[in-house]
């Protein structure tokens, strides 16, 4: 649906890293213990996965709206406020931090007041949604301040990997980066769908 935007910003070049590692032999009790809890582990990621999948569809079922409408407004105009300088505290097009980014353009093209801190933002009553099941519109939230899980920072996804946020003042204000850099790949904590609450009639923005 927005694979239009991916031509706007070219993707970063993210260099893999091989390395080899030795293992001494392991017995075969060993070898056994370490397949059972390989399944332990996959067979609850199975259960988390389909706890969010039932979530998302009992979010959806609810709700009369198309999300891929919202998203694209909200996109849309995000992408037409991209250079916009990074301001701390920023919440107009003079100037936006993260979330008073997002808080803009969810208030503005969705009607929903969405809380003013990341901190609070990434607390929202809203599915969780894997990396792998992201859809634009879906929040992002990373710890970019070197607190491993202690959200910092936002942004919003558009699709093929893509994120607009903005970032800092160093770096520009409001752009787009890949998820898949080395950087944001690291940092990223967890998404969130938070279109799932919106109200169920929305006065688009012309």
């Amino acid at each position: 649906m927005l694979k239009r935007f991916a031509p706007l910003v070219p993707l970063a070049l993210v260099t893999l890293l091989f390395g080899c590692a030795t293992h001494s032999p392991v017995s075969q009790q060993e070898q056994q213990q370490v397949q059972n809890s390989s399944k332990a582990q996959s067979s609850t990621v199975f259960q988390e996965e389909l706890a969010t999948e039932k979530e998302l569809a009992e979010f959806a079922d609810s709700k009369p709206y198309q999300l891929p409408v919202l998203a694209d407004s909200i996109l849309e105009r995000g992408m037409s406020l991209i250079g916009t300088r990074y301001r701390f505290g920023g919440t107009s097009e003079a100037g936006f931090d993260c979330s008073g980014f997002i808080g803009y353009l969810f208030r503005e093209e969705a009607g929903m007041n969405l809380p003013r801190s990341t901190r609070e933002m990434i607390n929202v009553d809203a599915p969780l949604v894997a990396r792998n099941k992201l859809q634009p519109g879906d929040l992002l939230f990373f710890a970019t301040n070197g607190r491993r899980g202690r959200v910092s920072h936002a942004g919003i996804y558009l699709g093929d990997d893509q994120f607009i946020h903005s970032s800092s003042r160093r770096s520009g204000g409001v752009r787009v980066d890949s998820l898949g850099d080395s950087y944001w790949s690291k940092t990223f904590i967890e998404a969130k769908r938070a279109l799932a609450m919106a109200p169920t009639v929305v006065t688009a923005r012309k």
